[in-house]
């Protein structure tokens, strides 16, 4: 039996896109919960949003969370919803596409 391959959202993919040009962390969460590790990061660095947090779980499983205005949340909840937040509606833009001038008679 051949194996079908699994169908790419389009919304998603457009939200990883933009998720792209947010500055992105590196840590480690060590003992504590990744979600925690990555509330005491952002506290101890004063990081200001939008952010990516990549939080590295053990040495297979690596965590991503988005710093908004309103708070923490998994990226591909950001990636699949990324029009409700208002911090990455100036990076949705295309850089370098100016609307065309269309000529009416």
């Amino acid at each position: 039996m051949a194996r079908r391959r699994k169908r790419k959202s389009r919304r998603r993919q457009e939200g990883r896109r933009i998720l792209e040009h947010v500055p992105q962390y590196s840590i480690e969460s060590g003992e504590e919960k990744p979600v925690t590790a990555a509330r005491k990061f952002i506290q101890a660095e004063n990081i200001a949003p939008p952010a990516l947090l990549l939080v590295k779980r053990n040495e297979h499983t690596t965590d991503r969370y988005f710093w908004a205005e309103k708070g923490l949340f998994g990226a591909q909840y950001v990636e699949e919803n990324h029009f409700l937040f208002p911090s990455l509606r100036t990076l949705e833009a295309p850089v370098g596409s100016e609307p065309v001038a269309v000529a009416s008679r």
